[in-house]
Parts: structure tokens; C-alpha cells; sequence
């Protein structure tokens, strides 16, 4: 028989759009407002403003068809109508298109429509375009409308309507306020009262349901060859011109089709509205808050429509944005949380990135974001939803589970099946057991219809069933997100309603995503056959995202002729700030009577930075204004935590003493030389050598998480020797080559050539090329065939000459007149050679690299990820091997032979790529390479342009460590990312706590948040072995227990203290959290 189901459906879709869906609404009349114009508008002059603001303003008359919305601005418009008599009866709804345009929300026109008491109705977006007014109107109302109109152009792919295509290069100068313009880029188009022919309205719901069981049924199966016949039949049925009057008897034909029940075994999917909510992307931060506004506006209108439905959202962040700044539409939430309709989900504060945030960081999201649900409505989130991050860090297994959550559910790339995103390495199931690194395990889920926001139409549920066949025989459901973006539509409930038990079909059920969950771990749980997938995901489109828009990353420096300081507070330093933080006030609250420990602002400040990491603002995808509004977060939150800092430090060791000290806040002992700053230098000795900024180098030994006072002393280790192209200090002698590159890195202690054979160390290398996806996001395998070393008009001069510390400083210009200064250093007493870099970078459609090739042969790399380190092979013999060309790490990527290893670390650079290649004497060299700074094009997509992206001055360390160890990479990581602040004082620091051994690491020291006054100690094991410590106090501690993340105790008995520590056995990379009573004294 001929399959002539394409054939079909072509006519049947072209009927839909060209007779049926104009037919819907048959009668309308425009929105006639006060004072007897059609539309009244008033301009914000700037920032948005409060509804209470907005009613009181001055109002001019709008005509339909006039341009209104510069990029990024906010127009109110005023509307009101009469409901004509003849409709008393019907439905009524009100219809509203300022200028939509494309066929999904975001990054363009959207509208919050409020009633004139400020009372939010519903929003208004491309798929969204309808108000409902009555559902049996009386005939006569009167109704007003206030209209909050927002214009966040698409910078990707919108062309505002123009004639003239917005070329691709400057689309997204829309994006930046200072290259924005003023001008009206969007154009109302309708504002009218209209009534719904129902029948008409449901047919093309019917008919988009229709078709999915066919795509399921076998080819011999006669039911797939009913189905598009049943099809065909219900446009004949219909009178073209008539449609209204015709529209029942075709539903009618199709009524029977959609009858018939599936078989009993069909899977299900659990469908759950739901709204991607993010910080920022192509639209600035502040309009995420009125975007949740917008999307929760939306749910409670359909939540009353449709009383079966439930929706489901998770970023505590968005929540409290509308608590604090929409009353009306808070108590709406509230209500509907407590009948049932709407479902708090997730454990975080806000949507985040699992590739670069820290350990600290990622523990304090449920830290932030479980507290929030249980005080806000009583509920106690049980599972992490991330349906929408960028990369999922194997510790978030083991960080769940401590959270209080046993599920997991994401959906992003780094998991997606779909040929657009993971093109080789995507894992092979949908509902599995994740293992983290650290051996902990969490039901993991993965919508499965290779979408974040389903619709429910035919082909998309037959899409979803058939990506569950991996998991074929093990679990018979899998959750269905409605929406997506923007939050549900009108159809998607509708839509729920049709193929709740079709023939052929995949059963659907709204259903509460608690309810689900449960379902899918009773049908998993205790099976030895359920997969497991064991580490981390890969996301392949994503390889470049922890690279562009660097200067997330990295504070940026300043230009002396710029007027105003371009600083912009990277991710990793302001973990550490707020580490550091936490740290000293701790201290001062132990040890200094009447001292505050400032538990407001340091909450305050962690659901400022928290948001920052969010999967799109981190990675470096948005527009120029939310990546310059970022920067500026993360500049007030390091001065505000670096004054409580200093002002902790002071208490503690004395105001108005001048005397040089010594400050760790790592969580290892130090032995190293420090810059004491010209100013206490002088205080400390005059006579002092001075280094090239006038400070003074001295060594100094610190215990972990205290401090020292600083003393010159003889150190009795062999002193640095520089040359003009040559650093020695005993341990590593380093050989600059005349273009500025290493030509020799000599291990003296153990002997060898760090670098390989004719290579040079630290090379920076440009690569050039566009990658097959998004710009800002992607890096291809082609990459490495078109490059450019950086190897001519290198100028190289000694910086520092002195026993403790020596420096070459080596300049170069390049390209379209970018600029690198790296000053190369060695200490006297340690291995490490560190590259103090400024970039002052003006490239484009560029990436710059720094490598190291090792004369190591080396099996795997080993990277650090929060929590712990993973394993990574640097062969390509399979696909996914092939495909993994570029990673994340942390502070630090080790590489090694049986016997000797090389650790590369860094203090912002968070991806890398690792290759190994044969020479013709038959070794092996292994090359790390350091991804840099990239100058992207597209904030996300793959053709337009940031106008600003990366542009500017940046400014990093990273080094390199000869002869590591794990164990030696993980202490020198922690140096270069905290390294000693040197400050004035009169007393010391004892040290807060410390721990026996080299394998636990203390992450973080604070007081507990409900104000008891206890001390909060997390730490970890670091090296992936059994290890026992001992957690020493350093203060009189009464008892001690272990807790949760949520600083709750757990179940069993405590610990028990012995001679004033608490002795403790952990497992490979386990976290742990030690609660410390305070005792007298």
C-alpha cells in the first residue's frame, strides 16, 4: 500500500493555516480607550517602574500601527472596552500583539496585562496572545487594561520587521545600552475584543494530536493507514467557506480516532508545566525578575481555566524576586501552592552552570534555595531540577544527596541525544543512577523528547516514546516539561487533555512531578539491571563557554585613561572572597568579645553572587548589558567583601597597629616568600631590598586557616639567580628562549627536562576559524589546523633580581593591536614558575592559547572538579574520546608517568585540552594547553555579533609545577587561588581549625546560619583515597556533630571528641560537614 501520510499532512496543514486558524475568532471589534482613542501609551523615561508609578502617569494616544520599544525599554500602554450586547453568552477574550514577532517567547516583545486595581491578569507573548475577559460574558462589561510592554530584541535572528536585513555584524548592538540607540524598533499591531468559535478553536488541536499513534503503529498494522485516511476525511467534511459552521461535523470524524484506547502497557509521560527561568541571556538581569513575573502571571491564569493542570518551577531566585516586588501575584502563588496546582520543585537559588562554580559555591545553591520553599510555603523540596544547565559536575550526586534530595532531573546538551548538541558522547539512557565521584548515587532523569519545553503535539510525544527505547523493559514513565521558555500556553493543557489514552499512543497524564518521581524510583529501585552512568557528562557544544567572556571569570584591570575602572569580579575570586570572608569573621566572632559576625551581609552577598552562575551568564553567552551588569554585581559584592574582611581582621588583631602579618585562609600550611607592600615594608625594615613595585620579598611560614607575623630571616635555601634570558633558584632552572617562549625547563631535583624534545613551554598560540554551532559557546575538532604562534617582536628584560624572588618580563604586540605582558617568576624555595599575564586583547573570531609540552607519557589527565578530581584519557581511540578534546578544570590539571608528573595550575583559566603525540626518537610528548581569552561573535547563537565581547584588558596567573604530585597539585592550587594577604596588625590569628594529614581539605569556616553561634566546618577528601584526620578547634569546642549542608544534624550517634579534636575517616572525596558546639573560655 502507498504511504502517502507526508501527502496528507501537508494539505491538511495547509487548510489549518490558511482557512481554519483565521476562522477562530469571527467577530472582534478594537479596544476603545479613554479618552476615545484606541490605545493610550506612555514611555518609561529609563528603568522600569513599580505598577503604583505607572497608573499615575501621563498618558498620550497610540495609534494602531505606531512604533514603540527602543532596545531594552519599557512601554505602558492603557486600554479599556465595552463587551457589545450581542455577545452576551460567549466567551470573551481580549487580543493584544505589540509587534510579536518569530513564534516562541523571549528575547523579543512580551506584556504583563494588570487590571486597573494592579491585579495581574495574565502575559502576552508570541504563543500568548490572548486575555481572557468572561467565560460567559453578560453583555455590556466595561474592562481596562494597564499593558507593561517590554522590548528585549532577539540579537540572534530578529530583524525588527525591517525591509532592509539587520546585518549580522552589528544585529547585536541592540544588546548594549551603549550601542542601543533610542529608537522604536517594534510596532503594535492589534488591540481588539474578539469571541472564540470553540469548535473551530479545538480542531486544529485535534488534528495536531491525530497523527503520532500512525508514526508508532508498525508498517503492517492496519491502524497506520486508518489514521492519515481519518485525517484526510476531516478537512472534507469542512466548508471552506464556511469553516465556522462546519468545524463540529470535522471534529466529529475525528472524534472516534481519538477515542480508541492505547494499549495497556503504552508508556506514559507525566506532563508538568513548567518555565525555564534564567538570569540572563539576550535580555538584561533586571528583566529576568519581570519575566517570572510574566510566566507566573500566565500559569494562574491557566491554573483557573483548567483545574487539572499543575506547574512546576524551581529557581528559588525567581520566587523571591515576585514576592518581593508583585504582593498580588505572590498571594496568587501562594494559594495555588497550597491546592495543589502549582508545585515548588528544585533545590537551588538559582539556575546554575556545573561546569566552573567551585565546591562552596555549588553547596550554598541548596543552601540558599531548599530554606527558601520550606519558610515560604511549607514544602520540602525532595529533588534538584536543573532542566536547562550547561554542564553537570560529578559532584553533584554526593551534593544532592547531603542537600536532603534524591532525585535529579536536567536537561541540557551535555546530556541531550539530539543531533544539534552532543553530536558523539551523549550517555545512552534517559532514566538511570548517576555516580559521582565520590561513589554517591541519584535517580537521575532526562526529559526524553530532545526538548526543554514540550508542546504535547502528535510528533512530539511520538518523538519523546521513541527516546526512551534505551531504557526499554526497565521503567514504563518519563516526566514531559510544558513550556519551556516563557512558562505553558493555552494549547499545551489542551493538548493533555486529547492523547490521555489514544490508540497507538503513548499514554499522557497531568500529574504532580513528586508523583512521578516516586513512580520512576518504585519501578527502579532495587534493580541490578538499572544502568548506571559513573563521572561527569560532556557538553560538547559547549567546550568554549568557560573561555568567552573571560573577564567573568577573572577580575579585568584598568586602563590609567579610561575614566572609569573596568573591574568586573570573576566567578573563582569571588568564591574566594566570600571564603576568605567567612573565614576572618569566624575568627573575630570567636576571639573578639562584642564583634558581630555579619550574618545578613554575607547571606545578602552570596544570592548576589549565586545568580551569576547562572548557565548563560557564567559561560559567557549574553548580551553586552547583562554581561556589563554581571561584571558590576561582582565588583560591589568583592568591595563590600573585602570590607568585612578588613574589618574582621582589624578586630581581631588590633586597630591602629602597624606591624606586618601574614594571613592564610587556605586550608594548608604555607612556607613561601611573600611582597610585603611598600608602606609596611618600610615599617618592617627600610634597609629592605626592594622588588621592581617597591615592595619587599620575605619569606614567611603560616599555619593553615591562621596567621604569622612577618620577619625577615635567612631562610638557608639557595638564592635565585637571574640572567638576562635564565631563572635558578636550586630547585628549577628555567631557559627563555630569544621569541619569549621556554626553550628549556630543567627539574633539578629530580634530575630531568620538564619539556619535551624541541618544544617550547608556555607558547601562545591563536587559533582562528568560526566553530559549526554558537559562537560564544563552541570550539570544533578543526580547530588546531589554522593557527598562528605568537613567536615574533617578543622584547624580554629582567623584572626582579633578588635572592627570594627573580622575574623576566617578556612583551609582545600582535594581530589588530593586541598586547601581552607576562612577567615569568621563580621563589626561592619552590618548583613552581608562575606567568603573571595582562592581555589587552582587541582580536576577533580568535582564541589564544598557552601550552606546555611535557616529555611525559601519560595515560589519562587528572582535573580538578569540585569536591575532588576526575580522570580524563588523553587518547583518541574511540568517538568520545575524540570528542572531548576540551575540558574543565579547576584550580589545577596534573598529567604523569610511573614516578613523575607536571601539574599545570591557574587562577581563573577553567578549560583545557590535553594531546599526546609520538616523536620520531619514538617518546611520547603530552601537551597541556590553557584556554585563555576568546574573542566570540553570537552571545549564544551562531551568526550574530557582540559588538564588545571580550574586548579589553584581562589579567590571570597561571604555573607550572614540575615534579607534582596529586597531593602537591592540590596544596599549590589552593596557594596561587588564596594566596597570603599581607596586612597590618599587632596580634595574630590562631588558627581557626586545623586538620592532620594531607588528604582532607577545609572548604569552608563559618558561623551556622540560624545564629546559634556554632562553627560550621566543611571539608573533603582530596586525593580519591580512605584517609582518617583529625579536625582540631582552635577554640574550646563542648561537643560536635555531623550535618547536612543545611547544617542539620544526622542521623546517629556524634562524633566523638578526643583531646579537643574530632577525629574523623572519610571515603574517596567525601564531604563532610562538622556542626562545633563552642565551650567556655
Amino acid at each position: 500500500m502507498r504511504d502517502e501520510r507526508h501527502k496528507i499532512e501537508q494539505r491538511v496543514a495547509r487548510v489549518l493555516e490558511q482557512r481554519v486558524r483565521p476562522a477562530i475568532h469571527p467577530e472582534s471589534v478594537p479596544l476603545v480607550a479613554v479618552p476615545l482613542v484606541a490605545v493610550a501609551a506612555w514611555q518609561v523615561p529609563g528603568e522600569p517602574v513599580p505598577f503604583e508609578e505607572a497608573r499615575e502617569a501621563v498618558y498620550e494616544p497610540f495609534a494602531m500601527g505606531t512604533a514603540w520599544g527602543p532596545a531594552g525599554g519599557t512601554t505602558w500602554f492603557r486600554a479599556a472596552g465595552e463587551v457589545p450586547t450581542a455577545w452576551a453568552g460567549r466567551r470573551v477574550e481580549a487580543w493584544f500583539d505589540p509587534g510579536f514577532t518569530g513564534g516562541r517567547p523571549g528575547n523579543r516583545a512580551e506584556a504583563l496585562v494588570h487590571l486597573p486595581d494592579g491585579t495581574p491578569v495574565t502575559a502576552a507573548d508570541p504563543r500568548n496572545r490572548y486575555v481572557p475577559v468572561a467565560s460567559r460574558a453578560a453583555g455590556g462589561e466595561r474592562m481596562a487594561f494597564l499593558i507593561e510592554a517590554a522590548f528585549a530584541p532577539d540579537v540572534r535572528t530578529d530583524r525588527f520587521r525591517s525591509p532592509t536585513p539587520t546585518p549580522a555584524r552589528t544585529r547585536t548592538r541592540t544588546g548594549d545600552r551603549r550601542t542601543a540607540g533610542g529608537a522604536p524598533l517594534r510596532t503594535f499591531a492589534l488591540a481588539d475584543l474578539a469571541v472564540p468559535d470553540e469548535d473551530v478553536w479545538h480542531l486544529p488541536l485535534d488534528l495536531e494530536v491525530l497523527p503520532q499513534p500512525a508514526e508508532e503503529l508498525g508498517e503492517h498494522d492496519p491502524r497506520r493507514h486508518e489514521i492519515p485516511r481519518t485525517l484526510e476525511q476531516a478537512p472534507h467534511m469542512l466548508d471552506l467557506g464556511d469553516v465556522a459552521g462546519t468545524a463540529a461535523g470535522a471534529r466529529g470524524v475525528l472524534a472516534e480516532a481519538l477515542a480508541r484506547p492505547a494499549h495497556a502497557g503504552a508508556h506514559t509521560l507525566s506532563a508538568v508545566g513548567h518555565a525555564r527561568l534564567g538570569t540572563a541571556r539576550v535580555w538584561p538581569i533586571r528583566e529576568a525578575e519581570r519575566k517570572a513575573a510574566r510566566a507566573f502571571a500566565r500559569v494562574l491564569s491557566l491554573a483557573r481555566e483548567y483545574p487539572e493542570f499543575v506547574f512546576a518551577c524551581s529557581p528559588a531566585r525567581s520566587y523571591a524576586w515576585v514576592r518581593d516586588s508583585r504582593p498580588r501575584l505572590w498571594a496568587g502563588i501562594t494559594e495555588a501552592v497550597a491546592s495543589g496546582q502549582w508545585a515548588p520543585v528544585g533545590a537551588v537559588w538559582a539556575e546554575v552552570d556545573g561546569g566552573p562554580p567551585g565546591g562552596g559555591a555549588l553547596a550554598r545553591q541548596p543552601v540558599r534555595g531548599r530554606p527558601f520553599f520550606l519558610d515560604e510555603f511549607g514544602v520540602e523540596t525532595r529533588g534538584v531540577w536543573l532542566p536547562d544547565s550547561s554542564g553537570c559536575t560529578a559532584a553533584y550526586p554526593q551534593i544532592a544527596r547531603l542537600a536532603g534530595t534524591s532525585r535529579l532531573l536536567a536537561r541540557k546538551p551535555s546530556w541531550n541525544r539530539k543531533p544539534s548538541w552532543n553530536r558523539t558522547s551523549s550517555p545512552p539512557h534517559r532514566t538511570f543512577w548517576w555516580e559521582g565521584v565520590d561513589g554517591s548515587r541519584i535517580l537521575t532523569r532526562f526529559p526524553p523528547g530532545h526538548t526543554r519545553g514540550a508542546v504535547l503535539s502528535g510528533r512530539e510525544v511520538a518523538r519523546a516514546v521513541r527516546g526512551c527505547h534505551p531504557d526499554e523493559g526497565l521503567g514504563t514513565r518519563s516526566p514531559a516539561l510544558l513550556g519551556g521558555g516563557g512558562g505553558p500556553a493555552r494549547g499545551m493543557p489542551e493538548r493533555a487533555r486529547r492523547p490521555a489514552d489514544p490508540e497507538g499512543s503513548a499514554k499522557v497524564a497531568v500529574q504532580h512531578p513528586d508523583a512521578c518521581s516516586e513512580a520512576v524510583r518504585e519501578e527502579y529501585a532495587g534493580r541490578a539491571d538499572a544502568p548506571v552512568w559513573s563521572g561527569e557528562p560532556y557538553p560538547e557544544p559547549h567546550r568554549a563557554a568557560r573561555t568567552s567572556r573571560a573577564h567573568e571569570r577573572r577580575a579585568r584591570t584598568s586602563r590609567a585613561h579610561e575614566r572609569r575602572a573596568r573591574a568586573g569580579q570573576d566567578n573563582r575570586r569571588g568564591e574566594h572572597a566570600l571564603r576568605e570572608a567567612e573565614l576572618w569573621a569566624t575568627a573575630a566572632a570567636l576571639h573578639v568579645p562584642g564583634y558581630a559576625y555579619p550574618h545578613s551581609g554575607l547571606d545578602r552577598l552570596w544570592k548576589t553572587v549565586l545568580p551569576q552562575r547562572f548557565h548563560d551568564t557564567l559561560p559567557g553567552s549574553p548580551i553586552g548589558r547583562a554581561h556589563g551588569e554581571a561584571g558590576a554585581e561582582y565588583a560591589r559584592a568583592a568591595k563590600e567583601l573585602e570590607a568585612l574582611t578588613a574589618q574582621a581582621l582589624e578586630a581581631v588583631s588590633g586597630a591602629g597597629r602597624v606591624e606586618p602579618w601574614a594571613y592564610n585562609a587556605g586550608p594548608r600550611d604555607r612556607t613561601e616568600v611573600v611582597r610585603v607592600p611598600p608602606l609596611l615594608a618600610d615599617v618592617l625594615d627600610p634597609g629592605l631590598p626592594r622588588l621592581s613595585d617597591g615592595s619587599a620579598p620575605v619569606a614567611v611560614e603560616v599555619p593553615a586557616c591562621g596567621s604569622a607575623r612577618v620577619v625577615p630571616h635567612a631562610t638557608g635555601r639557595p638564592p635565585v639567580r637571574v640572567t638576562n634570558r635564565a631563572l635558578d633558584n636550586g630547585l628549577v632552572r628555567v631557559e627563555m628562549a630569544d621569541d619569549g617562549t621556554l626553550g628549556s625547563v630543567r627539574d633539578l631535583v629530580a634530575g630531568r627536562e620538564v619539556l619535551a624534545p624541541g618544544g617550547r613551554g608556555d607558547l601562545l598560540r591563536l587559533h582562528g576559524g568560526l566553530p559549526s554551532h554558537g559562537d560564544a559557546r563552541d570550539l570544533d575538532g578543526h580547530r588546531p589546523h589554522r593557527y598562528t604562534d605568537l613567536l615574533e617582536g617578543a622584547t624580554i628584560r629582567i623584572a626582579d633580581d633578588n635572592p627570594l624572588l627573580g622575574a623576566l618580563r617578556v612583551e609582545r604586540t600582535f594581530g589588530r593591536g593586541s598586547r601581552i605582558v607576562q612577567t615569568v617568576a621563580v621563589r626561592s624555595g619552590s618548583r613552581r614558575v608562575d606567568f603573571a599575564t595582562e592581555i589587552d586583547w582587541h582580536e576577533a573570531d580568535k582564541t589564544l592559547e598557552a601550552a606546555f609540552p611535557v616529555d611525559v607519557r601519560a595515560e589519562r589527565s587528572t582535573a580538578e572538579v569540585p569536591f575532588g578530581h576526575v580522570h580524563r584519557p588523553t587518547r583518541t581511540s574511540t568517538g568520545w574520546e575524540a570528542a572531548r578534546f576540551e575540558a574543565h578544570g579547576h584550580r589545577w590539571v596534573h598529567i604523569g608517568e610511573n614516578g613523575y608528573g607536571v601539574a599545570v595550575l591557574g587562577d581563573s583559566t577553567c578549560w583545557y585540552d590535553v594531546a599526546r603525540t609520538t616523536r620520531e626518537d619514538g617518546g611520547t610528548t603530552t601537551t597541556v594547553r590553557l584556554s585563555l581569552v576568546r574573542a566570540p561573535g553570537a552571545p549564544g547563537g551562531p551568526r550574530a555579533r557582540g559588538p564588545r565581547a571580550d574586548q579589553g584588558p584581562h589579567r590571570l596567573t597561571y604555573a607550572l609545577l614540575p615534579g607534582a604530585t596529586v597531593e602537591d597539585a592540590v596544596a599549590e592550587g589552593y596557594a596561587l587561588n588564596l594566596p597570603l594577604r599581607i596586612g597590618p596588625g599587632g596580634a595574630g590569628v590562631p588558627p581557626v581549625v586545623a586538620t592532620d594529614g594531607s588528604a582532607a581539605v577545609v572548604e569552608a569556616v563559618k558561623l551556622a546560619d540560624d545564629g546559634s553561634g556554632d562553627v560550621v566546618v566543611r571539608l573533603y577528601e582530596s586525593l580519591g583515597g580512605h584517609a582518617a584526620t583529625v579536625l582540631r578547634p582552635g577554640f574550646p569546642a563542648a561537643g560536635a556533630v555531623l550535618a547536612d549542608l543545611l547544617e542539620r544534624p544526622l542521623t546517629g550517634p556524634p562524633p566523638v571528641m578526643e583531646d579537643g579534636g574530632v577525629p574523623l575517616a572519610l571515603r574517596p572525596f567525601q564531604i563532610v560537614t562538622v556542626r562545633l558546639r563552642r565551650g567556655g573560655g
